[in-house]
């Protein structure tokens, strides 16, 4: 039945164009995450006897390394990743609530609003910390500057809410500047080296490499200034009826980033090399240089909190309606990992133990 509705509204959930406004994203979200109530997400038997295949999602920034290592060197034993194309960063978040994949690397942000809509889905382990960058142009050079200014972003995403606290700890808001959405991540950055807005918050290599196109501009954070080192991106999130039918191949998944983490840590040119241009759209110069920006952290137990916090951001710029508890996520797979895994996870720069 879930078949028969995606493929009759396949042009609604992968080809439309999207509104950019804050009720066209609301709306979308809610219709997507209710249709997830007609059937869960579906597993497709590869072709080694014994193994499966996950359908999957995936951003653009640094914080997806792990999760293209994975795929890319094949490190995930008995399990293979589908990764699901989408034209806009919306579609990221939207396909995963819709139950048209398993699994997702996905902004907690994001991740937030489809699980207040009713998605059947947990935060499983974290991806990458960090990244988030909010650039201006030059003779901008702090936050009461921007005002009246014109800062591109992304819908509910964690490069909307750095934007949000950044204005809200120099005693500023919203209100006071113009917020202007985009759909991709070459979008945003192309906008801002064109000089076609006056500020942007965008990912890392993106952030970076429109640094450096753009003469005389100017970071204004990195959000470690705000939110302190290793702060939460991107989290790995699956359905939960993914959980109960195959708990084997989510532990094998979270495996594998780990291992995706300590190979990234050992050697990033490598993990650069095998992913620049078929999944970031930067140059291999940028996107080594951004690497460091955005490290990997698979276990993000500790940032917990943290995530928690960004909660009411959403609440207030209304993408969700009441803050969620603990109870999205599930840590119990990462924790038994960790524990089959203790000379591995012992190698891992960045965790929360």
């Amino acid at each position: 039945m879930f078949r028969k509705f995606i493929d009759g509204n396949a042009a609604s959930l992968h080809l439309s164009a999207l509104g950019h406004g804050r009720r066209d994203f609301l709306a979308r979200g809610a219709c997507l995450a209710g249709g997830a109530m007609l059937g869960g997400a579906w597993l497709t038997d590869a072709a080694a006897a014994g193994s499966v295949t996950l359908k999957a999602t995936h951003g653009t920034g640094l914080c997806n390394c792990p999760f293209f290592l994975v795929k890319e060197r094949n490190l995930a034993q008995g399990v293979a990743l589908d990764f699901v194309t989408t034209p806009t960063n919306a579609d990221i978040a939207a396909l995963f609530g819709a139950g048209v994949v398993d699994v997702s690397v996905v902004p907690y942000t994001n991740f937030m609003t489809l699980y207040d809509a009713g998605a059947p889905i947990k935060v499983v382990a974290g991806s990458g910390v960090q990244g988030c960058v909010i650039a201006a142009q030059p003779g901008i050079t702090s936050a009461e500057q921007l005002r009246g200014k014109t800062i591109g972003t992304f819908q509910a995403d964690t490069l909307e809410m750095l934007p949000y606290d950044y204005l809200k700890k120099a005693g500023l808001s919203f209100k006071d500047v113009k917020v202007r959405y985009f759909g991709t991540s070459p979008e945003l950055a192309q906008a801002f080296i064109a000089g076609n807005i006056d500020a942007m918050c965008h990912i890392e290599p993106y952030a970076t490499q429109a640094l450096k196109s753009r003469p005389g501009s100017v970071m204004l954070s990195n959000g470690v200034d705000v939110y302190g080192a290793n702060y939460s991106d991107c989290v790995l999130a699956v359905r939960e009826k993914l959980l109960h039918d195959n708990r084997d191949a989510v532990k094998a998944l979270i495996k594998a980033m780990m291992v995706a983490q300590h190979q990234e840590e050992q050697d990033r040119a490598a993990a650069v090399k095998d992913t620049v241009g078929k999944y970031f759209k930067t140059s291999y110069d940028a996107t080594l240089d951004a690497a460091t920006k955005q490290p990997p952290m698979i276990d993000q137990r500790a940032n917990e909190a943290f995530i928690l916090g960004r909660a009411q951001n959403l609440k207030e710029l209304r993408y969700i309606k009441k803050l969620p508890g603990k109870e999205m996520f599930d840590w119990g797979p990462l924790t038994e990992v960790i524990k089959e895994n203790a000379d591995l996870y012992g190698q891992l720069q960045r965790k929360s133990a």
